[in-house]
């Protein structure tokens, strides 16, 4: 700082330059610039200020020096000019010098305005004509010291709520006095007086005469400086006045001077009264759960430790584990290993680590037992069993093996199971009434027949739908059949209307009382058949008969007629069965020339190709050496070469197409099942390249697998797939890339769409969706596409033959299915494949 001021341009200040300054100023700042200690100067109407090197820190790093130098003080200080000015002010007029401790000024320094707490003295300085000209400073900032006395205070705070939240008695014994200060807990305990200061005889007596030796040695051998002054006892304190027992545990630590003296014995006392009361009942309850757990007759099983060792099991537990008798002290994972893999042990480790009880009902585990894995059915629990402090430290198993009334269970369901499949299959309608409130319960089968849209209906609502001329006799056959001393047995045949549409059926309603445990009839329950089409053939047929009886009559007298043209009738048939083997072995033989024929096709076909690819193949490899070879002096020549490979590549792929058509055309489908999921993933990776290229996104939904021939569903869904990668819109800037989506889905054969003619008739047909978000096309051109050599886009636009969806329709006949597509122009397209399933 001395530097700093020598160098300073006090020629623009009020005091004008070094040499124009008075003694007193010079001599002034000569203390201050070689002082060690924080000082600051105010001089002259304006309050110029000067400071050294040790109060630069004060300023901060990007704080107000080195521009406070030669500044006037309100210029340098306005954040706390309100505060020092008065103080500058009282010491210029004559006042005593002031003085300031722990004081909070905060001051703008590193950026920010700084809580800043500072001791300090303003004094004045007198110059040479005998009046005040500044005012000097001593100053020292104090806030680390400020703020550690707040953290002392507050971590005394911290302590004092710790000690009274934990409910500790406290302590502190001078070893050469033997007397001990306390708080006021641990006094009331001992039940001694408020002093300042305490016997500790007085506090030994309180000790119970069982404890007293024992406590009066630890406190000696605390006070011994080889044993590091650790002090941990428990014992029972009685108060003298009640007599009321308290169990403590004390705690503390002895302090030793250099000669290794005692000089302070402090610590705390905790009362564990709860704590030893809850020890001696979980002794008393460990006893009483040994005799639960042995005389139980149920399975019951204690397990400790996080590990699970087994503390207790009674002959219950060990012969559902079929391991013998030796199983205490082993770990339960030992004993059952078989259990890994069936989430016990999971169950087991989550009640032991969260304390809460896990139950399970109907719950199968498979045990080994005499070296077989066997299926059994338990309802079980574990319960966490905690210590005195509160911890888990075991886990009690209870169990009870229901594994008969499982399979009993079972096998009843099994058997509704089936009673329900013959009540669909008979379509036959449920009913039922409670006699005690009168209410019918129907089934949805009986809703749609009466018209009801509630399945609870009350006695007088379930009349309804009956005839007038019914109603009475349907609810006298009732009320007879659920009196007591009745059959119990309903069976009865009458029409009812349906509420909605008016529709008349006949039913033929049968049923059954059950009665309640106290053999008093509670429900009734049974069946309805829709009976109307059955009595109306009856009647059909009943008229028939009569008819045919009277037609009998005459038939009679027309056989022997009849008799005689018989006999010229079979020599007709005979005649008749020999053309019939004729033309069979005709049949047989045209069988035989169409397999040599379609032998001889693809033979055809696969001569046709080599032979037809061969001199393709000679142009493209020549029209290469000549484009190579004369790369550099063809000019027009080389458009000519180009177009020329180019026809011939198109000739190339024209041939491929139109033998993968022909081959599809002739070859019989082998028919085994197809995994779709597979084919698609198989045509994914074929395309792989092109949907790389194309940034295509590509959802494939849940496929199900097909009868017919893997190789050729691969080549329909690799030609619908690599068209919607080909005539998708790729326009990135958009933020539109190609979407194509494969989903599928069943649908019934009357659910078909009217334009969907399968090639095979089923009973269920799988579709499956090609979606794509491509340019799409007019939709009046959705049968053209299907057609050889049909296209709607120029070659120049589009690569292609015009054959892929040629095959991709050929195909879908070959497996007895159908294909359509459906589109319109930039909105992509749906190519919709329907399959037979059944």
């Amino acid at each position: 700082m001395g530097e700093l001021t020598r160098q300073y341009n006090w020629e623009q200040t009020p005091i004008g330059t070094p040499v124009q300054w008075p003694q007193s100023l010079r001599t002034t700042l000569s203390i201050i610039l070689n002082s060690k200690f924080p000082m600051f100067l105010f001089w002259g109407e304006q309050h110029l200020c000067f400071y050294n090197d040790a109060y630069r820190p004060s300023l901060g790093n990007e704080g107000k020096h080195p521009d406070a130098l030669g500044q006037p003080g309100a210029q340098v200080w306005p954040e706390i000019w309100p505060v020092i000015k008065p103080l500058i002010d009282q010491v210029l007029a004559g006042g005593e010098a002031t003085w300031s401790e722990d004081q909070l000024i905060p001051i703008y320094r590193n950026g920010e305005l700084d809580d800043v707490y500072w001791t300090f003295s303003y004094s004045p300085v007198i110059d040479e004509s005998n009046r005040i000209a500044g005012v000097f400073v001593t100053c020292t900032e104090t806030t680390q010291k400020v703020t550690n006395l707040k953290h002392l205070e507050e971590s005394n705070q911290q302590l004092t709520f710790a000690i009274e939240a934990t409910e500790l008695g406290t302590w502190d014994l001078d070893p050469i006095t033997n007397r001990f200060t306390a708080n006021a807990r641990l006094k009331h305990w001992f039940g001694l007086q408020p002093n300042d200061e305490i016997e500790l005889p007085l506090a030994i007596n309180a000790i119970a005469e069982s404890d007293r030796k024992r406590v009066a040695e630890a406190i000696n051998e605390a006070l011994q400086y080889g044993s590091g002054g650790r002090y941990d006892i428990d014992y029972t304190i009685v108060h003298p006045a009640t007599q009321q027992e308290r169990f403590v545990k004390a705690k503390g630590k002895a302090w030793f001077n250099e000669a290794q003296k005692a000089y302070r014995f402090n610590g705390t006392l905790q009362d564990i009264t709860e704590h030893k009361k809850a020890e001696q009942a979980l002794i008393e309850s460990e006893q009483t759960l040994r005799s639960l757990v042995a005389s139980a007759p149920f399975p019951i099983g204690v397990y400790v430790g996080r590990q699970m060792r087994i503390q207790l099991a009674n002959q219950s537990i060990i012969n559902i584990w079929g391991k013998g008798n030796d199983v205490v002290g082993k770990l339960y994972s030992e004993i059952l290993p078989e259990l890994a893999d069936q989430h016990i042990y999971s169950q087991l480790d989550s009640v032991y680590t969260t304390g809460v009880s896990f139950h399970a009902r109907n719950q199968r585990v498979d045990i080994q037992v005499d070296g077989k894995l066997q299926p059994y059915y338990f309802n079980y629990s574990f319960t966490p069993l905690y210590d005195a402090d509160g911890q888990v430290y075991g886990v009690m198993n209870t169990a009870a093996e229901i594994t008969d009334l499982v399979l009993i269970k079972q096998s009843l369901e099994k058997s509704e199971q089936r009673l329900r499949g013959a009540i669909e299959l008979a379509e036959l309608a449920t009913w039922s009434m409670d006699i005690q409130t009168g209410t019918f319960h129907y089934s949805e089968r009986f809703m749609e027949w009466l018209g009801f849209s509630e399945s609870t209906k009350s006695l007088d609502e379930a009349y309804n739908p009956l005839p007038d001329e019914h109603r009475q006799s349907v609810a006298d056959a009732i009320a007879a059949v659920i009196q007591s001393g009745s059959s119990g047995f309903y069976d009865n045949e009458h029409p009812i209307i349906n509420r909605l549409t008016g529709q008349i059926r006949i039913i033929h309603a049968q049923a059954q009382v059950f009665t309640d445990s106290d053999g008093n009839p509670a429900v009734l329950s049974g069946t309805a058949q829709d009976v109307t089409e059955h009595r109306r053939i009856q009647l059909a047929l009943e008229q028939q008969i009569q008819q045919r009886t009277e037609e009998l009559e005459t038939a009679n007298e027309e056989l022997a007629a009849t008799n005689e043209e018989l006999a010229a009738t079979n020599e007709e048939l005979t005649a008749v069965n020999e053309e019939v083997a004729a033309v069979n072995i005709g049949l047989e033989e045209s069988n035989q020339l169409l397999t040599r024929s379609n032998e001889n096709l693809e033979q055809f076909a696969y001569i046709a190709s080599h032979d037809l690819q061969e001199p393709l193949r000679k142009i493209q490899q020549f029209s290469d050496l000549l484009k190579s070879r004369y790369i550099g002096s063809l000019g027009e020549e080389l458009a000519y070469l180009e177009r020329m490979q180019s026809a011939a590549s198109r000739m190339s792929m024209l041939i491929k197409d139109l033998l993968a058509f022909s081959r599809i055309s002739i070859r019989q489908v082998s028919e085994a099942t197809v995994p779709l999921t597979s084919v698609i993933d198989q045509t994914l990776e074929n395309l792989s390249v092109a949907i790389e290229e194309s940034n295509a996104q590509i959802q494939i939904g849940t496929l199900p697998s097909v009868q017919g021939d893997a190789l050729q569903l691969e080549q329909l869904f690799q030609n619908l797939l690599s068209n919607a990668l080909k005539f998708s819109r790729r326009e990135p800037t958009a933020g539109i890339l190609p979407q194509i989506k494969v989903i599928a889905y069943y649908v019934m054969a009357t659910d078909l769409p009217s334009t969907i003619k399968p090639a095979r008739q089923a009973t269920i047909y799988c579709c499956i969706e090609v979606v794509d978000n491509g340019i799409g096309f007019d939709d009046k051109y959705a049968d053209r596409i299907f057609q050889v050599f049909q296209r709607l886009h120029g070659r120049n636009e589009f690569a292609g033959t015009g054959v892929g969806l040629a095959i991709c329709q050929k195909v879908v006949d070959n497996h007895g299915g159908a294909i359509t597509a459906s589109s319109q122009p930039g909105k992509g397209a749906t190519f919709s494949v329907y399959l037979p399933l059944q």
